[in-house]
């Protein structure tokens, strides 16, 4: 009977133990989680901002293209991605940042999704 007890302590303690270190490595993986979202974050900032940077220097250099080149009316060229009715400003502050694409994997089956009522 005594021995019986003694072999209950000890997988009591180790299921402890267990318990403890599951704990631990989730917190582990929850801080890694926000860490790479922080990242993520600051490179989809990043690639936002180096995609307008490049629109505006393109729009500066084929400004400056149309007013070197006039057409035959005497008006310069507009960007074919400008439309006439907005200024670049208001373009720029409409431009969002893309998200990365989600993977298949995470993607459900339609066909075994169960609508219930």
């Amino acid at each position: 009977m005594p021995g019986l007890t003694i072999v209950f302590l000890i997988s009591y303690g180790l299921m402890a133990m267990l318990i403890v270190e599951q704990g631990k490595a989730i917190q582990a993986q929850h801080n890694l989680i926000q860490v790479l979202q922080r990242d993520s974050t600051e490179f989809w900032a990043m690639k936002g901002k180096e995609h307008s940077d490049k629109a505006a220097h393109d729009r500066a250099h084929a400004h400056a293209a149309g007013t070197q080149n006039p057409s035959a009316n005497g008006k310069a060229q507009t960007p074919s991605t400008q439309a006439p009715h907005q200024s670049p400003t208001a373009k720029a502050s409409k431009q969002h940042i893309q998200m990365p694409p989600v993977p298949a994997s995470d993607m459900g089956d339609q066909r075994r999704v169960l609508i219930t009522l």
